[in-house]
Order: structure tokens, then sequence, then C-alpha cells
């Protein structure tokens, strides 16, 4: 590796795998567990589906303290703690109130790491590269879910294993990721920031391939100065405040984590047995980490926001032919294909762009607030998603869920025509500076 720059991002980056596992592997749970302890169809949604997300709101929404205060590193070292605790308490619960709690750690895991990755990638990586430094943490999210899909699959029809050991395997790249962690540095801004350490910021700063460290230093004191307002709610902020929630929201409503938590319920209502909707759920990771792989190669080529332009045409298209699918009961292979659609335009879109995007448009002084703002954000919708599905796929057909994701789609498509900014190839510095001053 040229740089150890590309060994400290994809060391960091693997958070994102434990991310992406902790979030899918629970699909394989959903109705086993449901079964088993025989609770109602709300219970399951607050207890079993979306505790690990609201662990998750309560990490984003409290991760920028100790990142701030403590730094990334320590951060990234108790996330891998976290994951740990949880995976292997998951698979040792034996009642649906345990098995909550140790879910909630695990998304507390998911929560902070969505704040400290991306903000330590963004911090460490040279502008004309930050774009698919950052995206790597995505990869390694969809990678994670695809890894979690064919685990269980293999786990249930190979090895005719339960939910236990779906949860609890992942303790082992929990410990893994744990180990690599400990070798990375602290990142050289938040030195700069918070220790006033010029030195070793300059020292990180060149072994991560920076040609002119001490220009990116003044950059950072300048920017500093002029976002002293520590206030996240600020006038000055008013813009990227707007941007992150906006980004973060559609993400949601886009009903990505719908179908990927719900996957295996979506297939059996499209008319396919148990065993083909496990396996279909396995294509739905594939095809999210293909076409990652294309928005990582297009994001610092072609810009974020046409990206995004582009990941909304393909959800309209694909949502809108669910819709009908539904509606006029189309089932088996088709709806497959329709939803694998889906899957692609999220991964090149959004998918790509949500985490580099939050990362880039705040000051340095507030990156890790305003990261906490937009990952908050995005959590508070998914656990609601997760929470209420069960209970709305009971009351509401699959089409008129689709047909509310399609309408949402809509309205991001015009967000990002109507004002959304293009942050490739810019500094940090000079990112936070142009899209807050008209503001100042």
């Amino acid at each position: 590796m040229k740089h150890p720059v590309v060994l400290w991002t994809l060391t960091v980056a693997f958070a994102g795998f434990l991310f992406g596992f902790d979030t899918a592997v629970i699909s394989g749970a959903d109705q086993p567990i449901q079964a088993l302890w025989q609770t109602s169809d709300l219970t399951h949604g607050l207890l079993v589906m979306s505790s690990a997300l609201w662990g998750t709101v309560a990490g984003a929404l409290t991760a920028n303290i100790p990142c701030d205060k403590f730094g990334r590193k320590p951060v990234l070292v108790g996330i891998g703690i976290l994951y740990v605790v949880s995976a292997i308490g998951s698979a040792l619960a034996t009642d649906p109130v345990f098995f909550s709690i140790m879910r909630l750690i695990g998304g507390f895991g998911v929560g902070v790491s969505s704040i400290a990755v991306p903000a330590y990638i963004a911090e460490i990586a040279p502008a004309q590269k930050r774009g698919r430094m950052v995206a790597t943490y995505q990869f390694q999210i969809v990678f994670g879910i695809l890894i979690a899909f064919l685990s269980n699959f293999i786990l249930s029809a190979w090895f005719s294993l339960d939910w236990r050991w779906m949860l609890g395997i992942e303790a082992i790249p929990a410990m893994i990721y744990l180990l690599l962690v400990l070798n990375v540095p602290e990142s050289p801004r938040w030195l700069l920031l918070h220790r006033n350490d010029e030195k070793q910021s300059r020292d990180i700063l060149l072994r991560a391939g920076e040609t002119d460290p001490d220009a990116v230093l003044a950059a950072v004191k300048r920017d500093v100065q002029n976002h002293r307002n520590p206030s996240l709610f600020n006038a000055a902020y008013r813009l990227p405040v707007l941007l992150a929630f906006l980004v973060a929201m559609f993400n949601q409503l886009s009903g990505i984590n719908f179908v990927i938590y719900f996957a295996p319920r979506i297939f059996s209502l499209a008319g396919l047995d148990a065993s083909s909707a496990l396996l279909s759920s396995a294509g739905i990771g594939l095809v999210n980490l293909i076409f990652t792989l294309a928005g990582l190669a297009l994001i610092d080529k072609v810009g974020r926001r046409q990206l995004l332009f582009a990941g909304s045409l393909g959800y309209l298209v694909s949502l809108s032919l669910l819709t009908c699918a539904f509606w006029l009961q189309w089932q088996g292979i088709l709806v497959v294909g329709l939803i694998f659609l889906f899957i692609a335009s999220h991964a090149m879109g959004q998918g790509a762009v949500i985490w580099v995007f939050i990362s880039e448009i705040f000051p340095n002084s507030v990156r890790a607030k305003g990261q906490a703002l937009g990952s908050s954000t995005h959590w508070v919708f998914a656990a609601l998603i997760a929470l209420l599905m069960p209970w709305l796929l009971s009351q509401f057909s699959a089409s008129a869920l689709f047909a509310f994701f399609t309408v949402m789609m809509a309205c991001q498509l015009i967000c990002v025509i109507t004002f959304f900014p293009e942050t490739r190839g810019e500094t940090l510095e000079d990112l936070g500076d142009t899209l807050s001053r008209s503001q100042r």
C-alpha cells in the first residue's frame, strides 16, 4: 500500500461490516423468534425488530460527546467491545426483554460508528480521494449485509442451525475488528482542535500522504476562527443542518430498511417458499454489494449530487412498479427482479452518498454534532419503520406501503434538483466555509 492511510481506512471501515451484519442478521430471526415467544405484532416490533435501532438512535444522538472529548480512536475501540457483548448476549437470550437489551447494546455501537467512522476517515483522507475513502464504510456496510444474509441461509439450510447461531456468529468479526483498530492513529484534525498537538497532527498527515500538511493545519485553524459558535443551531449552520436532515430522512423513507429487515416476509407475500425467500434475500445483499462498488467508482468522478439524482430516478421506477406488482398480484421472480432494481438504485445513489455527504458539509468545530444530527435522524426513521412495519403489514397492503415510498422519493428528487450542492473535490474547510458563509 502506497500510504498507510489506506490501511487505516480499511481497518476503521470494518466497523461498517459489523454495522451491516448486525442490521441484516435479524431478518433471519424475525419470524422464528415471534413464533418462539408468541409476541404480538407491536411487541415483536418493539422488543425484537426495533430494539437495536432505538439503541442506534441513542448512540447517534450522544456519540459526538465522547468523539469530541476523548477522541475518535477510543470511541472506535469502544464500538468493538459493544458488538462483542451484543452478539454473545443476543445468542444466549431466553426471553424477549433480555434479547432486546442485548440488541440495544449492539445498536448503540451501530449509532456511534455512524458518527465516529465517517468523521475519522474524512479527517485523514486527501480531498481528491475523500469520497471513495469515506464510501468504503458504506461498502463494508453492504458487504456485512450480504454476509449476514448468506450466513443466515447457510446456517439454516445447510446446517439446520437456528437463530441463536445466526446472531452469535457476529462475535467473531467483532473481535477481529477490535484487535485491528488498536493500531490506527488518532485523527490529526481532532489532535489539533482538542489537544493543540500540531507536531503529531503534522506527522499523521504526512504518513497519510498529505503533500502540504502545514497548509492543512493552517486551513483548520482558519476554519476554527471562522466558525467559533459551538451551537449547531446557530443561523450560520442552517443550510448544512437542513441538508443533513433531508438526506438522512429520505434515506429511510425510500423503504430501504423495510426491504432489508423484512425481505423474507416480502418475498413470502410474493409467493416464494421459506427457503427461496432466504436465498432471494441473499441476492439482495449481492446486488447491494455490486452496485455499491459502482457508486464508489463514480462518487469522486461524477459527484454526490449526480448520484443522488440518478438514484432518485431508479427509486421512482422500481417503487412504482413494485406498487403495481403487489396491487395486481404479480408474483415470483418478477417481484424479486424489481426488488433487485430498487436495491441497485439505492446502492449507487443514497447508499453511496449519505455518510460521505454528511461528513463533508459541516465545519470542523461542529462536525461531530452535525453528523450526530444527520445520523440520529436516519436512525429515528429506521427505528420507526422497524417498530411499525409488522403492524402496518397486518393493516395495509404491500402495494400501499410501496406507493408511500414512491411519493417520498418523488419529493427527494425535487429537493436534489432544487438545492442540494455538489461537494466533490473540495477540502473540508472550504466546504464548511461555503455552505455556512451566506448565513454568518
